[in-house]
């Protein structure tokens, strides 16, 4: 939603001159206007049949603040979905009610939306994704606290959020962790040096939604310098045989749908079954945008019956 004008919106900044001050304001009274009523028209309202509130997550260290939704009929021992949503140095887990209600209240599940620290000057994307796979194991670890059953669960990310997500995957069987699926929308694979250079961000480097000064801001404040990037590119990771099997869905107007398309032949390649989905004329965090763009529900339709699937098999 980086370009997409409504009242109260922030003006853009120029994303490559932006100094650490101005990132921070801006995605201040960003992230406010994503979290407010006027937000809905774009982002949609979220399904009256779950139950949503924050609650806070204590890990070594620090708090990580978590967006629970849950059926109202309030049953214990449902299958977990994990959510990350997108954005990166921007972003709230509220811009993702619309599609985490509707999972929570029909599947019906627990989802649990990880409210990771945001990438910035002091926060690398490590920070991100460690919040994302600490959060994972804590609940899963603690199931029967937050009425989850530990042996049906999923993962859920967009944007960056897919990056956490696969990587989260990644990491599962070495976390002592059994996932049943991972879903995965217009996600980022690849920081490495090559981020920029898939056919799709010459394609489309100035879209609506996402721009590619928007993706070098994203890269320089992801890897400092000193970092391994292929650590945090799931593209690059050495074994991605035996995962969850994964939905990745790609919107085909999009800089990073070439992200999405060879993570998917990855994980084919390596007999991790994986469906790619494309979204015709759809651009980059379109699933947020239910209000703006059509096709957000048949995406959120076919999420729905992947999930359903996997967790009630």
């Amino acid at each position: 939603m980086s370009d997409v004008a409504f009242a109260g919106r922030p003006p853009e900044p120029d994303w490559e001159t932006i100094t650490d001050g101005e990132l921070a304001a801006y995605r201040d009274a960003e992230n406010r206007v994503r979290a407010s009523e006027a937000a809905r028209a774009i982002t949609g309202e979220p399904d009256p049949g779950a139950s949503i509130r924050w609650r806070t997550v204590a890990l070594p260290g620090r708090e990580v603040p978590v967006r629970v939704y849950r059926p109202s009929s309030g049953r214990d021992d449902l299958p977990l979905v994990l959510h990350v949503h997108g954005g990166g140095f921007v972003g709230t887990a509220v811009q993702s009610d619309w599609v985490n209600a509707h999972l929570a209240a029909r599947l019906p599940a627990v989802v649990v939306s990880v409210e990771h620290r945001l990438l910035a000057p002091d926060t690398p994307l490590a920070a991100a994704v460690d919040d994302g796979r600490d959060v994972l194991r804590h609940v899963l670890r603690d199931a029967a606290s937050w009425g989850v059953d530990p042996g049906r669960a999923a993962v859920f990310g967009e944007s960056c959020g897919g990056l956490i997500g696969a990587l989260a995957a990644i990491g599962a069987g070495a976390d002592g962790l059994s996932l049943r699926a991972q879903v995965l929308v217009n996600p980022v694979t690849d920081v490495t040096g090559s981020m920029l250079e898939h056919a799709s961000v010459t394609a489309h480097a100035d879209t609506p939604t996402l721009t590619v000064p928007q993706l070098r801001l994203f890269a320089r404040l992801a890897v400092p310098p000193g970092t391994d990037a292929r650590a945090l590119s799931p593209l690059h990771a050495g074994d991605l045989g035996g995962l969850a099997p994964a939905l990745v869905v790609v919107p085909t107007h999009d800089p990073l749908a070439d992200h999405g398309r060879r993570y998917a032949e990855r994980l084919r390649a390596a007999g991790t079954p994986a469906r790619l989905s494309e979204y015709s004329g759809t651009g980059h965090a379109f699933l947020s945008m239910p209000g703006m763009v059509p096709q957000a529900e048949a995406a959120r339709t076919e999420i729905f019956e992947f999930l359903r699937d996997a967790l009630t098999a």
